[in-house]
């Protein structure tokens, strides 16, 4: 929140004189709100199972040294969350919420998968890469699948938080860095990309506005149709969120750059979710920007959440190729523009602490 310097008056047989307040600058601005604010970081972390619970002790009592409070594990490690909790750092379970590929579940429920509108569906046509298997969330079944799924991890005393990733539906748009890399123009959204035109989604749909999203004639352009999809995906995070509240424990989730681009191309519409903290994937070699856009993309999501909860950005430390000047750069960038901290992604180096702990 920007400071304002207010002329102080004194009133004197009803003239009011102003007295000017002396001029500062904006680096002496910022440094001041910067004090009143609590700034930590956070890091992605797949855990090393082969690592031993004295040496996890030492190395995340670096972390915290480097003002590291919370640990997204992307698998179920308790050494790890145990030696993460030693040093005072909240140890998350991160957990793939629409994008799940697990033979088993496609075995027991193809139907329960994403389809596009073309009629694919994703148990069987998976887009982009093999991986890609995408739940419907206008399915009841999905919902309560998944709240089964945080119900389990979240009864574990060592875990203080569920972080969703994948928490939306398939790009329908790649970011532009990636169009050469799978051969394809995604100037405008192709069919075989643009999900979900499931019976379930398209008789929820007409229920509410009386037509089939199919016989939209160009449904890429509806409104009303983008929001609808928005819904189902806020409606998934709700009833997690219901299951987070229940154990008491945080719900964070892992999402697109900025409000703009995440529901432009995978209809995700974070700002509207009932969490305890974001962390926006501003990745900015995927957009082929510079590092400069980091900070506009802060601005615009926390300028978009108005303090519903705090944000942390995300960075891709690949992206900065060993430039520490830059990443330095980044993340005064987002501090300065309002991010509670950030969170990191990629190999946390002695470099990267270094430069964690100054800001």
């Amino acid at each position: 929140m920007d400071k304002r310097n207010f002329l102080k008056t004194l009133s004197i047989g009803g003239v009011a004189l102003a007295t000017p307040a002396l001029p500062v600058s904006a680096a002496e601005k910022a440094a001041a709100v910067l004090q009143k604010r609590r700034v930590s970081h956070r890091v992605w972390i797949n855990p090393d199972h082969k690592e031993k619970y004295d040496d996890l002790v030492k190395k995340y009592a670096g972390y915290k040294k480097a003002g590291i409070a919370d640990i997204m594990f992307e698998a179920d490690s308790e050494p790890h969350f145990k030696a993460a909790k030693a040093n005072g750092i909240k140890a998350h379970r991160w957990m793939w919420t629409m994008n799940r590929g697990e033979k088993d579940l496609l075995a027991s429920h193809p139907e329960w998968y994403a389809q596009n509108r073309k009629g694919e569906s994703c148990a069987n046509h998976p887009p982009y890469v093999d991986y890609y298997r995408w739940l419907c969330p206008s399915k009841p079944e999905v919902v309560n699948y998944l709240k089964s799924q945080v119900e389990q991890i979240l009864q574990k005393d060592y875990v203080d938080g569920i972080h969703l990733d994948y928490v939306r539906f398939c790009d329908v748009i790649l970011p532009v860095n990636l169009w050469s890399h799978y051969g394809i123009d995604q100037s405008k959204e192709l069919p075989e990309y643009d999900f979900c035109y499931c019976d379930t989604c398209r008789q929820g749909y007409k229920e509410k506005y009386g037509v089939d999203p199919k016989d939209i004639e160009h449904p890429d352009q509806s409104p009303s149709w983008r929001k609808y999809r928005y819904d189902r995906i806020t409606n998934v995070v709700n009833n997690l969120a219901g299951v987070a509240k229940q154990h008491k424990k945080d719900i964070t989730a892992a999402v697109f750059p900025t409000p703009e681009i995440a529901k432009r191309i995978v209809r995700q519409d974070w700002t509207n979710w009932p969490l305890t903290a974001v962390c926006p994937m501003i990745y900015h070699g995927f957009y082929r920007e510079k590092v400069v856009w980091i900070g506009d993309a802060v601005a615009e999501g926390v300028k978009a959440l108005h303090g519903a909860f705090p944000l942390y950005a995300g960075l891709f430390v690949p992206d900065f190729h060993n430039n520490y000047e830059d990443f330095r750069t980044a993340v005064k960038l987002a501090v300065e523009n309002g991010a509670a901290g950030v969170s990191i992604f990629g190999d946390v180096t002695p470099e990267i602490l270094k430069v964690l702990a100054e800001v």
